[in-house]
C-alpha cells in the first residue's frame, strides 16, 4: 500500500478518544518515525460533512489505508 501526503484514507480501527470509527475518512498530512523503532506512525486531519476541521490526530501506520479507487 502507498500512501502520499494530502491523499484521503480511512481508517481502519475506532478511535473512541476522538469520536472517531473505523470507515471515516481523514485526510493524511504527515508521517512521524517511532522514536524508539517502533511501528511509524502518521498524522490525520479529519473533517465534517461540510468541510470543517473537526480533529487532528496521530495514528499508526497500521490504522489507515488507502481508499479503493
Amino acid at each position: 500500500m502507498t500512501l502520499n501526503l494530502y491523499q484521503e484514507v480511512a481508517l481502519t480501527c475506532d478511535l473512541p478518544e476522538h469520536q472517531l470509527k473505523a470507515g471515516d475518512i481523514a485526510t493524511l498530512i504527515d508521517f512521524v518515525a517511532h522514536p524508539s523503532g517502533g511501528e511509524d506512525g502518521c498524522f490525520l486531519e479529519v473533517f465534517n460533512a461540510v468541510g470543517e476541521s473537526i480533529a487532528v490526530v496521530a495514528v499508526p501506520i497500521s490504522a489507515i489505508t488507502a481508499l479503493p479507487e
